[in-house]
């Protein structure tokens, strides 16, 4: 199996300081639909990881941000593509859970799912924590320079990360190899 797990604020679509909170605030980033559908119909898994802390601060509900998800899944789809699975940290920073990232819980979960180890597997995000979470876990970090990727840049990376524009050469990269 070919699995990659992607973080989704600042990666798959626009991030915000003040949280993406409604349907209409949760907006892609130029190309990152076509490059999830592009890696799903050439055969990879596509797995997505986020923290959404807005759920614990009170900032939106559970089922604003299924409907989130679920129109992200609907726009991979209509490219002929599919996430396969979409996990998220609901806590907020002081909750004491284990899937909060840079915590591994959310990983493991994709790993419990799919059966599989993670050793190698790429995953892309645009956040120290999201790299030092996939990192922990053997995932092979991939930062983008989207959301918060041009900041993280700047900051003391996990070995062998890869450093690219944004998802859309990350999928490129990933297809031609």
């Amino acid at each position: 199996m070919k699995l990659i797990i992607l973080d989704r604020d600042g990666v798959i679509n626009r991030d915000s300081d003040d949280f993406v909170k409604t349907l209409d605030e949760w907006i892609p980033l130029p190309g990152s639909i076509d490059a999830i559908a592009a890696l799903s119909r050439a055969g990879w898994t596509v797995a997505v990881a986020t923290n959404q802390s807005g759920v614990a601060r009170g900032y939106f509900t559970r089922a604003t941000l299924e409907a989130m998800h679920q129109h992200l899944q609907e726009l991979v789809a209509e490219q002929g593509g599919r996430i396969d699975l979409i996990v998220h940290c609901p806590h907020g920073p002081n909750d004491g859970c284990d899937c909060r990232k840079p915590l591994t819980g959310l990983f493991e979960r994709i790993a419990a799912h799919f059966n599989i180890p993670l050793d190698g597997v790429p995953t892309v995000g645009d956040s120290l924590r999201d790299l030092q979470a996939g990192a922990a876990v053997g995932c092979r970090p991939i930062l983008v320079r989207t959301g918060k990727g041009t900041a993280t840049e700047k900051k003391s990376l996990p070995p062998g990360t890869l450093v690219f524009d944004d998802l859309a050469a990350v999928a490129a990269h990933l297809l031609e190899a």
